[in-house]
């Protein structure tokens, strides 16, 4: 992705974030270069790899197949470990109108995932085999505003403002907005991007990002080559 086509998405996400009534920290809108001199005061923060996030999986197309996130906060695996101390996450998300976010499930992480706002969310649901893995002709149950429900292999969930489900490791699932765009809220246990995603298809988490102009703010994945 084209860092101009990142900081375009970053300021449509944070005006439609705040149409809804949510404001970002502020720590959100620092340039790199105070995020740099910051970074001692911010190591927090960069260790739970709070922060904006956009990708398009590596497929190039963030239209068809992408996702905005903004990782508010974030546990500490240990503690989750242990079982207690910080062992939650929160998340918001924005999902276009159309923009699959593809067929993935979690090992570790449960979820709530909730509209916020907007449009219609849909949510692709297939059950796994005795092993975590993908299993086409195979259902389960989620929770949705804590009444059970029972899904068929392939049942769309659709999710109205207000609406949300609760997702356990080994419910894949893949989603997208229908009617509009979506403002998500995610609520979840300790959440670790880079080794807890597990795709259906062997596609890549993070966006490759082309430098054809400065950052506006940095995106978590920045934060290893910017900030050491």
């Amino acid at each position: 992705m084209k860092r101009s086509r990142i900081n375009t998405i970053m300021a449509e996400a944070d005006e439609m974030i705040r149409s809804f009534g949510f404001t970002l920290p502020p720590w959100a809108y620092w340039s790199p270069s105070e995020f740099k001199a910051r970074k001692d005061e911010a190591a927090n923060v960069i260790t739970a790899r709070n922060g904006w996030d956009i990708t398009d999986y590596g497929a190039g197309d963030y239209d068809k197949m992408g996702l905005f996130l903004f990782t508010l906060r974030n546990g500490r695996l240990a503690d989750l470990q242990r079982g207690g101390g910080m062992c939650y996450a929160e998340k918001l998300l924005i999902s276009k109108q159309d923009q699959l976010s593809p067929m993935h499930t979690h090992v570790i992480k449960a979820e709530d995932i909730i509209n916020r706002g907007g449009a219609t969310l849909v949510i692709e649901l297939f059950g796994s085999d005795t092993a975590g893995n993908f299993a086409p002709n195979t259902g389960g149950t989620v929770w949705c505003d804590g009444l059970k429900r029972e899904y068929g292999p392939g049942e769309k969930l659709k999710l109205a403002p207000g609406e949300s489900v609760t997702l356990m490791p080994g419910d894949w699932h893949a989603f997208w907005g229908e009617g509009g765009d979506v403002l998500i809220g995610e609520v979840s246990t300790v959440n670790d991007d880079e080794t807890d995603n597990i795709f259906r298809e062997p596609i890549g988490r993070f966006a490759d990002v082309e430098e054809d102009e400065d950052p506006t703010h940095l995106l978590v994945s920045d934060y290893e080559r910017w900030l050491t």
